[in-house]
């Protein structure tokens, strides 16, 4: 699969890695949909040009992501959505106990599965379905999808139960959606981020910061989000990668 040509639903697109990543593809002569619940999507959309468009939608629901396909299908012509680059997620941080002995609360931790985990299945069907109906191309695939996990489903930190939980459960579906959409010729893979300069870094110290950059052994800096995009075009035009979960992270193991 190129991306010249090709349209693509990205999520999260209004900031961080969904947006270089809607920037690379655009820059590669690929068509965009930037998803996102953020309004400045739309004026991100705008700068990208003629050949990306916004919608607001929540990845939770059946409804508005049916709609956002539909959307990327109508810009895609005749070769329909291509490929869905799942970003959107929350991080969260709780601690099963806190320091006065009260326990976490269970609503904000089913919540952050119900977007992380429920929301990119959610995403992935409905994509799935969407490309299942494409004419293979020269190399005879249909699609394929690209999730966002975290080193944290394999390195969690304390308090990180939920987030590290619902990350593990997207590495967990990358191998059999990929053995099951396979008589679709549909590509499934899932890029697991280090730590990257994205608006949810920006919520922490700087000092907590430094210390996470300092813990990469090389590159010793975050992470930008253009080398997350890099690879993402990358997956796309590799057709040999497929049902693995990469690790982007310059070695980092989170203690």
């Amino acid at each position: 699969m190129q991306v010249k040509d090709c349209t693509f639903l990205i999520t999260g697109a209004a900031s961080g890695l969904g947006a270089a990543t809607a920037e690379r593809l655009v820059a590669a002569g690929g068509n965009v949909v930037l998803c996102d619940m953020n309004n400045s999507v739309a004026d991100h959309a705008k700068r990208l040009g003629d050949r990306a468009a916004a919608c607001i939608a929540d990845i939770t629901s059946a409804e508005q992501m049916q709609q956002a396909i539909d959307e990327a299908i109508v810009l895609g012509g005749e070769s329909g959505l291509s490929g869905v680059i799942h970003c959107a997620g929350v991080v969260s941080v709780a601690k099963l106990v806190d320091r006065n002995g009260n326990p976490a609360d269970l609503e904000s931790y089913a919540k952050t599965i119900n977007i992380n985990l429920v929301g990119t299945f959610n995403v992935m069907r409905l994509a799935a379905a969407a490309m299942a109906k494409n004419t293979p191309n020269e190399s005879g695939e249909r699609g394929v999808i690209i999730n966002t996990a975290s080193i944290a489903a394999f390195d969690g930190q304390v308090g990180q139960c939920a987030y590290s939980a619902s990350k593990a459960g997207v590495v967990g579906m990358s191998l059999p959606a990929a053995r099951e959409l396979s008589r679709h010729a549909i590509r499934v893979m899932a890029i697991a981020p280090g730590v990257f300069e994205t608006p949810m870094m920006s919520e922490i110290p700087d000092e907590a910061a430094q210390a996470l950059a300092a813990a990469v052994p090389f590159p010793k800096r975050l992470g930008k989000p253009g080398e997350f995009a890099q690879l993402v075009e990358q997956i796309i035009t590799n057709p040999m990668l497929n049902g693995e979960v990469i690790r982007l992270d310059g070695g980092i193991r989170m203690q």
